[in-house]
């Protein structure tokens, strides 16, 4: 499984720090309520993509953050 850490979401979403982090923790904490283990710092690319609609630089882009 892959993951982004904290300077991969901070380069996507163009986040601070800190406020990259919250946004991995809120993930994290619905991970967690649907069953799922967690590792703290990391987000499964999987999943951070369906959240925000976002594929992979290469491909055609459709990235759409509310």
């Amino acid at each position: 499984m892959d993951f982004y850490f904290v300077e991969d979401v901070m380069r996507i979403l163009r986040l601070s720090k800190s406020k990259s982090y919250k946004v991995m923790q809120n993930m994290n904490k619905e991970l967690k309520e649907k069953g799922y283990f967690t590792i703290a710092g990391r987000v499964p690319k999987k999943y951070f993509q369906e959240k925000f609609y976002f594929e992979e630089e290469g491909s055609k882009s459709k990235r759409k953050i509310s």
